[in-house]
């Protein structure tokens, strides 16, 4: 196996160039976590991981639901989670998180009582399945004398609230995001033991982002390389390793069968998971065009009331087959908005 070829299975492993799921909640779980500070952005990667390519409505309308929620959990980032999986990956990354955010909580003078009182506030308004957004949680923070004005003060009291499982995601309020209390919003299922979520976690990320190093693992879920390490020896017998210039990769010795005939081109999302997920990225977190496994450009869209516009910058003049193929792929993205394909202005400019 060479560079190259591990490219190649990353991208069939990651459901790009293999069969896609029919449900939102089963790409969720088949990664794990999906990166999702940039809910648009993440709501196409989920797409384009999917049979019958869903418009964006009907992933919004999955989140709303409650299917796939959205927290801090493994990095100080947003992942979609699924709600099984919400309780046993806080349990096992949360620790971590806290630790990366432990200056930021002294320098804003929120500790343990503090945030005691915090989450005592939150249960109180949020009690009896209510949704509220941050500003209404602000506002009530305010009335019981803590402090919540300062937008990073409280981003960091709800970061705090959701590591430690009192809030996630809540139904969207239009455009806003909304919190609700996690043992409303989600069932209680069986708890798992730290060594069951290390292992679960650990075969999650190799099945479904190998063939990738210890190192991208640590990277990806926030875990100490001792926590990763022993991830790879319960495991041991699901994963397969290979050294490639004199490193080593790990991925599951269960293979997903590509299909016979994928898009050869595909627009990738911001922080898609095909580029966050690895500590020595072949490739930049923006929003990339992957043409045969290769990445050969960028590209944005400029949407005004009568059309949408989807720009291609390529480091290299392209082939005809190649401007039809992302053409195609730009087809796609404007399905998942919803929008009529004869909106679509397209244009691709080389550098």
């Amino acid at each position: 196996m060479k560079i190259r070829d591990v490219l190649v299975q990353r991208a069939n492993n990651q459901r790009l160039t293999s069969a896609g799921f029919k449900d939102v909640a089963d790409v969720v779980r088949w990664f794990g976590a999906v990166q999702a500070q940039d809910f648009h952005a993440a709501k196409w990667a989920l797409a384009l991981r999917m049979r019958g390519e869903p418009a964006t409505a009907a992933l919004e309308a999955a989140y709303n639901e409650g299917r796939i929620l959205r927290t801090h959990v493994m990095r100080p980032t947003w992942h979609f989670v699924a709600p099984e999986d919400i309780r046993w990956l806080l349990e096992l990354t949360a620790a971590r998180v806290n630790l990366r955010a432990a200056t930021n909580y002294r320098k804003l003078e929120l500790d343990g009582p503090t945030f005691k009182r915090c989450h005592k506030v939150l249960v109180k308004a949020l009690q009896g399945s209510k949704h509220l957004t941050r500003t209404e949680l602000k506002n009530a923070l305010n009335r019981s004398g803590i402090a919540a004005n300062d937008t990073i003060r409280m981003a960091h009291i709800m970061l705090r609230a959701e590591l430690d499982g009192v809030v996630c995601s809540g139904q969207r309020m239009g455009k806003q995001f909304t919190y609700a209390l996690l043992e409303e919003r989600v069932p209680a299922v069986k708890a798992l033991s730290r060594e069951e979520a290390l292992a679960k976690l650990t075969q999650r990320y190799f099945a479904s982002h190998g063939p990738a190093t210890l190192a991208d693992f640590v990277w990806w879920s926030g875990l100490t390389a001792a926590d990763a390490r022993r991830g790879l020896v319960l495991i041991d017998g699901e994963i397969n390793k290979e050294r490639i210039d004199d490193v080593d990769y790990y991925f599951a010795r269960a293979k997903v069968k590509a299909i016979s005939a994928p898009p050869s081109a595909f627009l990738l999302p911001v922080y898609d998971e095909y580029s966050v997920a690895y500590k020595k990225r072949q490739i930049g977190l923006g929003p990339n065009v992957m043409q045969a496994g290769k990445i050969i450009g960028t590209w944005k869209t400029s949407i005004d009331k009568n059309s949408i516009t989807v720009l291609i910058n390529a480091g290299r003049t392209l082939t005809t087959s190649e401007r039809s193929a992302i053409a195609n792929a730009a087809q796609r993205y404007v399905t998942f908005l919803g929008v009529n394909n004869e909106c679509l202005s397209f244009a691709i400019q080389t550098c």
